[in-house]
């Protein structure tokens, strides 16, 4: 889901629209015809703040340009121990510029899948390689008086789709990944997935109809649901980096906790870290992110 030099994205100003953390607030483009998808219309949510003050008259409006601030906001007055957290990171994907990024979701959750159980350096070959497959090598821009190589292109849904097994397996993946992508792209190719479903759907109909998708588990669609729709109040009890996190924010040791049996870190239950994320909420995504920031996670294979 990270930006990606080979891969053709633009880079708009930043726009203020209407923002809604209950909803997606990406910039979604169709992966059929690279347009932006027009939202439904969003109802205006009235923001709590003005210029970083928290209001006691007549609320302004929630928007691109004030929603991060107003969900740090929310985060410090549930617990004042994150304004020093908050304070040293600064959370970009929920910025004015980070929700002023164009998102191909089908690009967005071939590259989730093809970064399954692989280094991010491998996964970053392995989808330049795999958008090579579809690009003609060396391609140059038409001005002459500036030729240069026109990045390549993320692929069509239709051209996955119609892409024989082995000659996307010669890209570096394994059998069931080339599986996987080929199944997705036939559900965007068919309109059973499109851009505008996850631009306007509720948060649970998202999550069953991707997790519905092979190669897609509810980690996945999780990572996919804040890094690239940009929804709000995404929580993962499943991440290992929050739940270290969120057990080193409480003031537990992490470097002495470990499960019974198995050998596998346990730093909090699930039930413990949706009693505290409850109180985040409709702010968990960046709750969530700044949980990570806790122990250094790095995140930057879902960003």
């Amino acid at each position: 889901m990270a930006e990606e030099a080979h891969t053709q994205k633009p880079k708009p100003a930043a726009v203020t629209r209407l923002a809604d953390p209950r909803r997606t607030n990406a910039l979604l483009r169709s992966p059929k015809t690279s347009r932006i998808i027009a939202q439904a219309p969003v109802e205006a949510v009235p923001s709590t703040l003005r210029n970083g003050i928290e209001l006691t008259g007549q609320p302004t409006t929630t928007t691109t340009a004030n929603i991060l601030e107003e969900a740090c906001a929310h985060l410090i007055k549930v617990d004042p121990r994150m304004k020093p957290l908050i304070a040293k990171h600064h959370c970009r994907i929920f910025s004015p510029e980070g929700l002023a990024e164009q998102i191909d979701p089908f690009e967005a959750l071939c590259s989730s899948i093809i970064s399954q159980q692989v280094s991010g350096a491998a996964a970053k070959s392995i989808k330049a390689r795999f958008i090579a497959l579809f690009n003609t090598p060396g391609q140059t821009t038409t001005d002459a008086a500036d030729a240069t190589t026109t990045p390549p292109i993320f692929p069509s849904p239709a051209a996955v789709a119609r892409t024989a097994l082995e000659t996307l397996r010669t890209a570096g993946l394994s059998q069931r990944k080339a599986e996987y992508l080929q199944g997705l792209a036939q559900k965007f190719s068919s309109g059973e997935l499109t851009a505008q479903m996850l631009a306007d759907a509720p948060y649970d109909e998202i999550l069953e109809k991707l997790t519905a998708v092979r190669g897609l588990g509810r980690w996945s669609v999780e990572m996919f649901a804040c890094f690239a729709l940009k929804r709000m109040d995404v929580f993962s009890t499943g991440d290992l980096g929050v739940q270290r996190g969120m057990a080193a924010f409480v003031g537990r040791d992490v470097a002495r906790l470990k499960a019974k049996g198995g050998g596998k870190w346990k730093y909090m239950t699930e039930k413990e870290m949706e009693e505290i994320s409850e109180r985040f909420r409709p702010f968990r995504s960046v709750f969530m992110w700044y949980m990570w920031r806790v122990e250094e996670t790095d995140v930057s294979t879902m960003e």
